[in-house]
């Protein structure tokens, strides 16, 4: 019988996944995160014991403040580290884009390279609150939202009235930096209710058939944030 990916043993096995990715980026990690959970225990153990009480009972409830506060701030700083050195080994990746989008959460229908071309400039396209996410990348900005505009057309006439957004991700102007993609895309509004994500899925499959299967671009499609994606779901 095959072991759920919400055991103990899976959780481990992402967070140490998690770790060694960024070590690898961030060789201090395990420094810094012992540092910062030894400046939690204290700050917990010091907080605890300056409260009225004496005896065993207050040094027990000190300990056990400094173990959480500890272990909580260096938690903290893991998730914000580990998530800075997935964005830097997956920046100049073929579909980097579609990696960082898988960190959005439920309520978003993330599909990676709906568009495509020789160049290997490619779209991808994200369904939530905002409506249709049109999300372009590719060594050329022209090629990209030239890719864009060509996509747009063909998601209206499927989607017509649907609100559809353009987004090139990137470093240059008017670009949205991999790191802040996800935010920018949480913060285009919400002008769709859940019941109409829907509708918009459903009418979006007559699309994708025509579509046929598209050509990916060489290398895989990073998925460096799957993990940890997974561990702020609670899975």
């Amino acid at each position: 019988m095959s072991t759920p990916a919400s055991t103990p043993t899976s959780r481990r096995a992402q967070i140490t996944q998690t770790y060694q990715m960024a070590k690898r980026s961030d060789p201090r990690l395990g420094w810094i995160l012992l540092g910062t959970f030894l400046v939690g225990a204290a700050l917990g153990f010091g907080l605890m014991w300056l409260l009225p009480g004496s005896g065993v009972l207050s040094l027990v409830i000190s300990i056990v403040a400094a173990l959480m506060i500890g272990i909580l701030l260096a938690l903290l700083v893991f998730g914000r580290r580990a998530q800075k050195a997935a964005y830097t080994q997956m920046e100049g990746q073929p579909a980097a884009a579609a990696g960082a989008l898988q960190m959005l959460r439920r309520g978003w229908k993330v599909d990676p390279v709906v568009g495509f071309n020789k160049q290997q400039d490619v779209v991808h396209r994200v369904v939530g609150p905002p409506g249709i996410v049109l999300v372009g990348e590719g060594s050329s900005p022209t090629r990209v939202k030239q890719l864009l505009v060509i996509e747009r057309k063909k998601h209206e006439r499927v989607a017509y009235g649907v609100p559809i957004h353009e987004v090139v991700a990137g470093r240059g102007e008017g670009e949205v930096p991999l790191p802040k993609l996800v935010r920018h895309v949480q913060k285009l509004g919400r002008q769709v209710k859940p019941a109409e994500i829907t509708d918009i899925l459903q009418r979006l499959k007559a699309l994708d058939a025509q579509r046929g299967k598209l050509p990916l671009p060489k290398g895989p499609v990073p998925n460096s944030m799957k993990g940890m994606r997974s561990q702020q779901r609670g899975r």
